[in-house]
């Protein structure tokens, strides 16, 4: 208990005994994540488009958009650095973690970029990212 208590007093945010579940471990890091970036909100609503934190799905108009994972997690780490360029080595690293490395290429980001855009936009959603050319991409507001 001591440990626990001088570790929230240091500046932790939570803590988590041993032994735990990997899904508990996932969602206190996900309510961590909701309180810095999105300020404890379950959703995010820019204009029309809507994603549900919780649910982790988009929609536009109210419409579902079906998205990959990767789609989905893009998505989510653009607009969680709205109007900030974010370049293309901290997209691949979000993508695929500690795999980013074995990248020779950016190709699969701007794959995963080119769907996500598209059924963005043939949903009804105005074209918000855009390619900063030779540093990255940027969510704009």
């Amino acid at each position: 208990m001591d440990d626990k208590i001088k570790g929230l007093n240091l500046g932790a945010d939570d803590y988590l005994a041993k032994p735990f579940h990997l899904s508990e471990m996932g969602a206190r890091i996900s309510a961590v994540i909701r309180r810095k970036r999105f300020h404890g909100n379950n959703s995010i609503s820019f204009h029309e488009l809507t994603i549900d934190l919780l649910g982790k799905v988009i929609t536009v108009n109210k419409v579902t958009v079906d998205l990959t994972r990767k789609e989905y997690d893009l998505l989510l780490f653009l607009v969680s650095n709205k109007n900030r360029v974010v370049s293309k080595n901290a997209i691949a690293e979000h993508l695929s973690g500690d795999a980013a490395e074995v990248f020779d290429n950016f190709d699969f980001i701007y794959s995963h970029m080119r769907n996500l855009k598209k059924k963005l936009t043939e949903s009804g959603c105005p074209d918000y990212i855009k390619m900063i050319y030779g540093l990255g991409y940027k969510f704009e507001a």
